[in-house]
């Protein structure tokens, strides 16, 4: 019995460090962009209706007017990503005063086919930066 516990530790081990290494030699992101006075981040979950399929989905995506209307116009892709199980992440950067205009696009034309929650963010990376030195000073 411990030779099986053996044999099938090792082979959970070498499935790890196998993975590890694949994860080190993968392709590098993309730096974040850098930080644009007066504008915002918006991270917008688009949870997806499970109980119809992606066919479904798309013709109604497409009866609402969603792939003419959002993004809006002039309101740029951070990124956008399919998460299995959930849905899409868009993350949006757009200046403040536009936030309604994308909630109503997507109020108009995403709702129904997804479920939406909003997350909305502001770039930090400078100000933590300097905080980080700051604080590593001595007193």
């Amino acid at each position: 019995m411990t030779g099986r516990i053996g044999l099938a530790l090792a082979a959970l081990a070498g499935t790890l460090l196998g993975g590890a290494a694949m994860a080190q030699t993968a392709t590098p992101q993309p730096a974040a962009p850098a930080a644009r006075p007066g504008t915002m981040l918006l991270t917008v979950f688009l949870k997806h209706d499970q109980s119809k399929t992606l066919d479904e989905i798309n013709e109604q995506l497409r009866r609402n007017g969603y792939y003419e209307k959002f993004p809006p116009d002039g309101v740029e892709v951070e990124s956008w990503y399919v998460v299995m199980g959930i849905g899409q992440i868009v993350t949006l950067r757009l200046p403040p005063e536009r936030l309604r205009e994308v909630n109503r696009v997507l109020e108009q034309t995403a709702w129904g086919p997804y479920r939406t929650e909003f997350f909305p963010a502001y770039d930090y990376k400078a100000a933590a930066e300097s905080q980080r030195r700051q604080m590593r000073q001595p007193q």
